[in-house]
């Protein structure tokens, strides 16, 4: 998985003045971060352990120091934080993850960023969502981790959305599922950034427009609502959504009823926005991006034009 940040409702935030001091005081020596790195690969052996899976992919060699400097929760199985990054260095592309080593615990996490790449920019913050699970680095954000609470994290990832000034306008078709909508919602900030910069400096890169679907359980688990219908109504005629849940027992607010479809999300609605100009970006359980992925290629879509990234 901002202003130009998006933030987030309710979380808890250091003050300008406090990120300026914690950001000068955070730090961790070369050797503990090498000890905790090396110490997390060596001790993450679960056959399904991010660590495992991702060992082919490129990453950054910055391993930065950063503390929680915020916290929320995003749904009743999804916490957020904001954690503010230490080494000015540190950087990353829209849709990236981060290896998240915790003191302390021997299993690295893995959590894709939710935020801009402006945010960091600005800010030198990042956001991450996080589902409970019984993996330990999930255990240790939904019941150990507070505000200050210190950790490392290291960028890497080959899903991203990373256009320069001069490249071809592209549409961006956003395919969500669960908590899959964290990259895809950095992604998705990203592309407003790039409109606000457009639309303020007549320079830059020129989108195209953007199409989000979503699906989740029911409107509880629906992520960031807010933050999504916001971009939708600053950019009417760029940026559409269509929010689906498949499990929904209870009455859906007004607010949210015009964007929502009851039951999945269908091959016929993706079809529809296939074109040569378009990108389609998908994030979710391996059966849905397996089958959007293959829906898509069997419509003669380009294989590179069809970015996915399966969480576990």
């Amino acid at each position: 998985m901002a202003c130009a940040a998006v933030m987030i409702p309710g979380l808890l935030r250091c003050s300008v003045g406090a990120i300026r001091t914690e950001a000068a005081s955070l730090r961790l020596t070369l050797s503990t971060l090498r000890h905790l790195t090396l110490t997390s690969i060596m001790k993450s052996k679960r056959k399904t352990d991010h660590m495992e899976r991702t060992a082919s992919v490129v990453r950054r060699e910055i391993v930065s120091a950063a503390k929680v400097c915020g916290a929320a929760s995003e749904s009743p199985s999804v916490k957020s934080l904001r954690l503010l990054v230490a080494d000015r260095d540190f950087s990353f592309k829209a849709g990236q993850w981060v290896d998240f080593f915790i003191p302390g615990v021997s299993v690295v996490g893995g959590f894709s960023i939710c935020s801009s790449p402006r945010l960091l920019e600005q800010e030198r913050m990042i956001e991450l969502a996080v589902k409970y699970t019984n993996h330990p680095p999930a255990l240790w954000v939904h019941n150990t981790c507070t505000l200050d609470s210190e950790v490392a994290v290291r960028v890497g990832g080959e899903f991203f959305f990373d256009p320069q000034p001069v490249d071809a306008s592209r549409n961006l078709v956003l395919i969500a599922g669960g908590v899959g909508i964290n990259p895809l919602l950095s992604i998705l900030r990203h592309a407003a950034d790039l409109l606000r910069e457009r639309a303020n400096k007549r320079s830059g890169y020129e989108i195209g427009t953007i199409k989000l679907f979503y699906s989740a359980k029911n409107t509880s688990e629906l992520l960031f609502k807010k933050n999504i219908l916001d971009l939708v109504n600053e950019f009417p005629e760029k940026i559409a959504c269509s929010l689906h849940v498949t499990k929904q027992t209870t009455q859906i607010s007004a607010e949210l009823k015009p964007y929502i479809t009851e039951g999945r999300i269908t091959e016929k609605e993706i079809r529809d926005h296939i074109s040569k100009e378009t990108l389609f970006y998908i994030c979710g359980p391996p059966p849905m991006t397996d089958f959007f992925s293959k829906q898509l290629e069997n419509h003669h879509v380009s294989k590179e034009h069809i970015c996915f990234e399966k969480w576990w």
